[in-house]
């Protein structure tokens, strides 16, 4: 595949991506481009964000899905490369990160004294817990609030689309069963709600 078609393919991607979540193959597509890159340079190289920029999208990837006891998180997913790859393929998203992430730093500054990265990690749950709910949006939040709506969705995008995440959700793929049972839990659970429990 050219250079030129590939670019013009996660400019298509990135587009689609403005619209709302991407389809796994279009996401797998980014994946593979960042897989590519690491393969052949050794790491990846945003592609857009400066160093401060890719670093806040580095620390908002690992606070929405942290590594836990069960699984890698978002980082070690490539949430932080699969948004710079997208972002720089696409103005709307080049803007609202660039955009998103001046505001956080100034917002922090005003509230904390200092830009979000050098805040302390209890104040960067305390602003991200306000931004995460439609109930605590105001005029002056609204730009942050529907920054972080967008990283949110990007990061769970990038983690359940990658490796780490197909593994962490227990996929297969298209396997042949013998025999189809629903799982106890999700016949509990529609009963509940039907109200015919």
């Amino acid at each position: 595949m050219s250079e030129t078609t590939r670019r013009d393919l996660i400019r298509s991607i990135a587009l689609a991506a403005t619209l709302g979540s991407l389809p796994a193959a279009d996401a797998q597509h980014v994946h593979n481009e960042v897989a590519e890159e690491k393969k052949s340079s050794g790491s990846y190289q945003p592609k857009l964000f400066t160093p401060h920029e890719y670093q806040t999208i580095q620390r908002l990837s690992e606070l929405i899905i942290p590594a836990d006891e069960v699984s890698k998180g978002a980082l070690d997913a490539g949430a932080p490369e699969y948004i710079d790859l997208l972002a720089s393929g696409n103005e709307r998203l080049e803007t609202l990160y660039r955009g998103g992430i001046v505001w956080l730093d100034v917002e922090c500054g005003r509230r904390f004294g200092a830009t979000f990265l050098e805040s302390k990690p209890d104040q960067q749950t305390q602003l991200l817990d306000v931004l995460a709910y439609h109930r605590h949006e105001t005029p002056e939040n609204r730009t942050g609030a529907h920054f972080f709506d967008w990283t949110r969705r990007m990061v769970v995008d990038a983690f359940y689309t990658s490796k780490i995440g197909i593994e962490d959700v227990g996929f297969k793929g298209n396997v042949g069963m013998s025999k189809f049972q629903v799982p106890v839990e999700a016949l509990q659970y529609a009963l509940k709600r039907s109200g015919m429990a």
